[in-house]
Order: C-alpha cells, then sequence, then structure tokens
C-alpha cells in the first residue's frame, strides 16, 4: 500500500493552536527577534517564514537584516543589547553566516533563557541531562512532536539516527534516548562501517545528513517509520527555476515504510512551529 505520509503542516497547525491559547494567558506579548546578515535568498525565505508566523500567533517580531561586511563586534554589540531587554524574549541568529564571522562564539553570547535555537553549550547540556524544561533544538523537538502527533510508539524501539551534528543528529539521538521516549537509539555516522545494516535493524529512522537520496529502499524494514529532516536543492530541468527540494530518503522509501515525512512539508513546518513555542516558553519564563 505505500506509507501513510506524515503532514507536519496539519501538526504544527494543531501547536499553533495550543500556542494561541498560553499566549492569550500570558501577562506580557512573548517578542522574538531574528538577525540576519548578508543576502542569501534562502535564509531570507526561512525568516520570512518566521516573521509570518510570529503575526499569526500574535508574537511580536523584530527583524535585524544586516549587509553581508558587518563586523562580527557589531554583532555581538547587538546581541548584548538584546539580552538587556526586558521586553524581548527570544533571539535567533539565522543560518549561515560571513565566512568572517564565528557563529559558535555569538551564539554562546546570546542569554540561555533566551536562546530560542536551542544552540546554547547550556541548553544542549541539559540535553546531556535529560531535562527538557529549557531551550531545545527545534528540529530535534519537532521531530519528536511530530512522532507524538503520529502515535508512534517509541519505548523500546530501535531507533537509527543519521548524522551527528550539535543541531540535529546529536540532540535528536539524545531525545529519542531520553526517560519517557525510552528507545534505543544508534548513532549512524560516516565512520560507520556498514550504515544499511545499522537502518535496516530500526524500527525509526531519522535521516538528518544532508545527502539527497542516501538513505534507499532496500535499507528500510517493512512497516518502519522514516522521518527525513534532509533538505537539499539539486539541479532539475523539468522545473522552470531549474532546482527542486530533495530530501536525504529516496521517494521510493515510501513503497516499504509505514511512515514517511515528505520534503518539503514534513519537518520544515515543525521546526518553525517548534521556535514559537520556544518563543512562548522564554516569556512565560521571563514574565515571573
Amino acid at each position: 500500500m505505500g506509507a501513510m505520509l506524515l503532514d507536519g503542516k496539519a501538526c504544527a497547525a494543531d501547536l499553533e493552536i495550543r500556542l494561541k491559547e498560553q499566549i492569550s494567558s500570558c501577562k506580557i506579548q512573548p517578542h522574538l527577534a531574528v538577525i540576519i546578515v548578508g543576502d542569501d535568498p534562502a535564509s531570507h525565505v526561512y525568516v520570512r517564514n518566521k516573521v509570518l508566523s510570529c503575526e499569526r500567533l500574535g508574537i511580536k517580531s523584530t527583524h535585524i537584516s544586516l549587509p553581508a561586511e558587518t563586523e562580527q563586534d557589531f554583532i555581538a554589540e547587538k546581541i548584548r543589547s538584546l539580552n538587556a531587554d526586558d521586553s524581548l524574549h527570544g533571539i535567533l541568529i539565522q543560518s549561515p553566516l560571513p565566512p568572517h564571522m564565528d557563529e559558535e562564539m555569538l551564539t554562546e553570547l546570546i542569554d540561555p533563557r533566551k536562546d530560542v535555537d536551542g544552540f546554547h553549550p547550556i541548553n544542549l547540556g541539559r540535553l546531556v541531562q535529560g531535562r527538557v524544561e529549557g531551550m531545545v533544538p527545534c528540529t530535534p523537538s519537532g521531530v519528536m512532536e511530530l512522532l507524538n502527533w503520529a502515535e508512534v510508539e517509541l519505548s523500546g524501539k530501535k531507533a537509527v539516527v543519521i548524522g551527528r551534528s550539535f543541531n540535529v543528529g546529536m540532540p535528536q539521538a539524545l531525545l529519542l534516548a531520553a526517560k519517557g521516549a525510552d528507545a534505543t537509539v544508534t548513532i549512524v555516522h560516516s565512520r560507520t562501517v556498514d550504515a544499511k545494516a545499522e537502518c535496516l535493524a530500526a524500527d525509526i529512522i531519522i535521516a538528518a545528513v544532508g545527502r539527497p537520496g542516501m538513505v534507499k529502499s532496500d535499507w528500510i524494514k517493512p512497516g518502519a517509520v522514516v522521518i527525513d529532516v534532509g533538505i537539499n536543492r539539486v539541479d532539475d530541468s523539468t522545473r522552470e527555476r531549474g532546482w527542486r527540494l530533495a530530501g536525504d530518503v529516496d521517494p521510493e522509501v515510501q513503497e516499504v515504510a509505514s511512515l514517511l515525512s515528505p520534503v518539503p512539508g514534513g519537518v520544515g513546518p515543525m521546526t518553525v512551529a517548534m521556535l514559537m513555542a520556544n518563543t512562548v516558553k522564554s516569556a512565560t519564563f521571563l514574565q515571573d
């Protein structure tokens, strides 16, 4: 019959309903600031989507757009100013930054309570302790929300995470293994001896490696749940614009899996929704 597609847009819409209820009970209006440096077209699209989400939910947004030649010290001072602004609850630096900037250093300047991306070392460190009450990286937490929405049983299941990045793969593995989720997790990476064999043994696969079509249908155990985090731009002469978006999972996987998140329309909307959720969470913390 083929896999049922996991509708990230529908899941995000359900989450937004709950967020609106939380916002209505807040003593203050949640406020998110987004810093974008340079003219990368994809980055500006992502920022516009975030601003539109804020508008839908009633979250105040401040959009700080700066030229690519901006000095890092200027960005650092801007972050310090935003940290000190009591009316502001979330700070996000849109990736990628220009090559002359140290994104890791700038991220560490953000007040951990306002780090709505969840990338500050303090927030990532809490995940290692099994603590999820703070700011959790948006894409991994969005995947968990999507799995919960689809009523996927995780406890005792074998999960494989492909990719070990600090912002997706590693926190994803921690969330799947944490108490309450209780999956048994394997991380597959570039040095894994037999990635295909690891995936064939998995009940749940999270592909987050940034290689279009890497995960083939013969990598998948029949009935497995497959979540495709990859968003890759590939050439396509049949399209007017000359390219299309492709995930890390080959489309033929749909013939083998039981559930599959599409690209686009799967994890992407959940990442934005969880950013909004983190902003509301931060406002709730900081209003007291």
